[in-house]
């Protein structure tokens, strides 16, 4: 069993791609592997085959090796509940909230977690491909390290470095990195790998020479620059680019301060006929025919940051013209009466007033619901998988009228109008029928919809198609036998 592990001089500086792609490269080469990242912080997961939950990210590297995702692929996963404080899974599992203090006291128990699921994972794949969380030159957090090169030393692999040099300094980034690892550390650095490289690498001039005597490491490889590469992102919608602006149907989503399983819309970012809009704080809102209000791992708080924004009045007068709003799990939650929190899951106790539009009301309660489903869009009949993450019961006449089916149990409502629909199933947009079906009742017709899984197996594919162009498949071959 070999593990090898990515790591990153800075956050995004694409250490998840870069996994997925060696991932995808090995698997097709009939090498048995598995995506590992000891700790993530992240708002996007998804379910995992055992009843967990793990970070988007690592799911995606799965696909790509052509595996179920698993808990034991994310086994600590951090979830910002506010900019001190987040929800703590161990293993697929929630474990409790910590502030940033405690889980840093917390980090030698966790330590044995992670060790646990590398082992399992040991035991039934030949390679792990691991990755680390932001960069291991954090030195604040070096002290009971799990992430980066912590991990690295309990489990003795070695580690290839990635920089992002579309974001300059490359070399500053990778010599400085390496300058500030212990000695032990910079030994298991094994090669270097440079990415998002714009043009021709002959630019680069007698930089990666220099850089080879400079560290004493090998460069392994300059990964291009791959326009319009979208994929499920590890967390910051901020990050990717988030506005289209294609003719058709006008789609604007309010970018939460907590949005959670923002991936759920990037089918629409794919499809020729949908102009998608993210809009962040104090930000004016365009004129749309959907308006679709987002997850999220804190409801109330994001809630109150609507309103503090003005969007209930937007809301309102989107609606009073005939406008359509799609809610999705917390954003399904905010479109009732109120969304009560006695025990405190999501931060203080309390109750907040929903938006009032649908007649239910939601309460949070002990015990996140994790399952993959199969999910059947009402009355169109159409099929498809989906996931639900939430914690939350909800009740009300609303529900009488439900937007899908999940075997036999209703989920979600629609008003009567029809103007209002929501329910906790994310992902219903990646199928091409359920999504043209939910796009036609806000308008858009004649358009065939996105498969997006289809679309991240081709994009899989054209990552592992850049590490057989671009980086030195013997030193890959060398560091995984």
């Amino acid at each position: 069993m070999t593990t090898l592990m990515i790591q990153g001089t800075t956050s995004d500086a694409g250490k998840s791609t870069v996994v997925a792609a060696l991932c995808r490269w090995l698997a097709r080469r009939g090498v048995s592997v598995a995506p590992f990242k000891p700790q993530n912080m992240a708002l996007n997961s998804a379910v995992t085959v055992d009843g967990g939950e793990i970070g988007r990210s690592t799911a995606l590297q799965a696909l790509a090796c052509g595996i179920e995702p698993h808990s034991d692929m994310n086994p600590v996963l951090l979830k910002p509940q506010s900019d001190r404080g987040a929800q703590v899974i161990l293993r697929g599992q929630v474990h409790g909230n910590m502030d940033a203090l405690d889980y840093h006291g917390f980090k030698a128990e966790a330590r044995d977690s992670v060790l646990a699921a590398w082992q399992a994972l040991r035991g039934r794949y030949d390679v792990i491909i691991a990755e680390g969380a932001g960069s291991p030159a954090e030195i604040n957090l070096r002290e009971n390290d799990i992430a980066n090169m912590g991990f690295a030393e309990m489990v003795d692999c070695p580690v290839l470095l990635v920089a992002d040099i579309d974001r300059g300094g490359v070399f500053a980034q990778l010599v400085g990195t390496l300058e500030l690892l212990s000695a032990t550390e910079r030994e298991r650095v094994a090669g270097m790998i440079i990415n998002r490289f714009r043009g021709d690498p002959a630019l680069l001039g007698d930089g990666p020479r220099w850089l080879a005597q400079r560290t004493g490491k090998p460069l392994v490889g300059v990964l291009p620059y791959l326009q319009g590469l979208i994929l499920d992102a590890e967390d910051s919608v901020g990050l990717q680019g988030v506005e289209t602006d294609n003719p058709g149907l006008r789609v604007v989503v309010p970018a939460l301060p907590r949005m959670s399983n923002h991936n759920d819309f990037d089918p629409l970012r794919l499809h020729p006929r949908v102009s998608l809009t993210f809009v962040g704080p104090d930000r004016p809102v365009p004129p749309a025919d959907l308006i679709i209000l987002p997850g999220s791992k804190s409801t109330r708080a994001d809630l109150a940051w609507l309103r503090e924004q003005g969007w209930e009045a937007v809301l309102q007068r989107h609606l009073r013209y005939g406008g359509k709003v799609l809610g999705i799990c917390g954003g399904f939650q905010m479109l009732g009466r109120a969304v009560h929190d006695p025990d405190g899951i999501e931060g203080e106790a309390g109750s907040t007033e929903g938006l009032g539009w649908l007649d239910m009301e939601t309460r949070l309660v002990a015990g996140k619901q994790l399952h993959n489903v199969e999910a059947r869009l009402l009355p169109e009949g159409v099929v498809c998988e989906g996931y639900e993450i939430h914690n939350g019961i909800t009740e009300g006449p609303a529900l009488e009228k439900p937007l899908v089916e999940i075997g036999a149990r209703p989920d979600g409502a629609v008003s009567d109008d029809g103007q209002l629909m929501g329910c906790y199933v994310h992902g219903l947009l990646d199928h091409p029928e359920a999504a043209a079906a939910l796009l036609k009742r806000c308008g858009l017709e004649g358009e065939a919809a996105v498969d997006y899984q289809a679309h991240r197996l081709a994009e899989l594919d054209r990552l592992a198609d850049a590490v057989e162009q671009h980086l030195d498949t013997q030193q890959l071959r060398r560091l995984i036998p």
